[in-house]
């Protein structure tokens, strides 16, 4: 007995010493003043669920979190696992932040800062419906608060897409590689890009493989969970809670979906279409007075987008014929390689700020966005 004493309190004393080791780092990890998600003062963009309003969930990319602050430094509190943002202090350059382990809940964004108000601008980047990644709030210098939050711009954009709209491979230059959330950021796409060219607020509804009627390799009369069945789920795949369209009224709208429709063999044309049209009914319903623009590009070529052309063709003529005149068609340029590709063939950083161009280009004069 007294062996196995002086075996065990050698161990004791360590597990002891290690667990005051462990909570002073929480305590050094947590000092300073906790902000919760609930704080009136916090700005957000997208489609995010407050079900537990000092952990709001989200899961689209593009989703927003902005706020101004007093201090010399500032952390951000997230659930574990949630995945990658790209993060702007001020005017500064944005860089990327993870929350990649399972208990990396907090990740420093700015430290040695000026002692004076500062701006922080948060976009989640990827692809959150298997992570269903969480805000849990920020840490500021001790004493110090949040300020009256960031301006916001009048303009409003929404995107419904696919996985170039998600930013699929546009961090990587290598078209054999697969799909990994680190090449995946949403920030460097043609979407973003354009919102940020225009002065926009813009929200994203998009998820790769996913089509107006058929998602990717899916079954010729199509797929149950195509985007018309998803569109109005706050959380991708979470049936429970529906979105309400009041939040957030676009003043205009780009659906850029069809290339996992027809990427494969055999899909139905005349789904295809009937599937826009009754999507553009959807859109109408919930925005009367919005424009609604059907995009075309980069990754449809030949008869597959000599195919979708057709079908908005078609959709187009028959709204306006309905006396619908606020639906548009534009086509941006299709990828050809010389810019590079990314994973899996998908536009690369160089093709997504094309689009971003022609589609900026197109939209400013379209809404008199100068």
């Amino acid at each position: 007995m007294n062996r196995q004493r002086i075996h065990l309190l050698p161990l004791l004393v360590l597990l002891a010493l290690m667990s005051g080791i462990s909570a002073k780092a929480q305590r050094i990890q947590l000092e300073g003043t906790v902000v919760k998600p609930s704080d009136e003062h916090i700005q957000y963009i997208g489609r995010f669920s407050f079900k537990n309003p000092d952990s709001p969930a989200f899961t689209y990319p593009g989703v927003q979190i902005n706020a101004r602050f007093e201090g010399t430094s500032l952390k951000m509190l997230a659930k574990p696992m949630s995945g990658y943002f790209m993060a702007q202090i001020d005017n500064g350059k944005p860089f990327k932040v993870g929350f990649n382990a399972p208990k990396d809940s907090v990740v420093s964004l700015a430290t040695s800062l000026r002692d004076e108000a500062h701006e922080v601008r948060l976009m989640y980047v990827i692809e959150g419906y298997q992570r269903m990644p969480e805000f849990r709030g920020f840490i500021l210098d001790e004493g110090r608060k949040l300020l009256e939050p960031p301006y916001l711009p009048e303009r409003k954009i929404e995107f419904i897409g696919n996985s170039i709209t998600c930013g699929y491979g546009v961090e990587s230059t290598n078209p054999k590689e697969g799909f990994s959330d680190e090449t995946e950021n949403h920030y460097l796409t043609y979407a973003a890009i354009t919102a940020r060219n225009l002065k926009a607020q813009h929200l994203v509804v998009a998820r790769s493989g996913i089509g107006i009627y058929r998602n990717y390799a899916g079954p010729k009369t199509g797929n149950r969970n195509s985007m018309p069945a998803m569109y109005d789920q706050t959380l991708f795949g979470v049936q429970n809670e529906k979105w309400d369209f009041a939040n957030y009224t676009p003043d205009v709208v780009c659906v850029n979906l069809g290339t996992n429709d027809t990427s494969t063999d055999p899909y139905d044309r005349h789904l295809l279409e009937s599937a826009y049209k009754n999507f553009l009914t959807t859109l109408r319903s919930n925005y009367p007075k919005a424009k609604i623009v059907f995009l075309t590009g980069s990754m449809l070529t030949g008869q597959r987008l000599e195919h979708v052309k057709y079908a908005l063709d078609n959709v187009v003529r028959e709204a306006r014929n309905r006396g619908d005149k606020e639906v548009y068609r534009f086509d941006m340029s299709w990828q050809t390689g010389d810019l590079g590709l990314g994973a899996d063939y998908h536009p690369s950083i160089w093709q997504q700020e094309k689009m971003a161009g022609e589609l900026t280009s197109y939209l400013r004069s379209l809404m008199g966005w100068y």
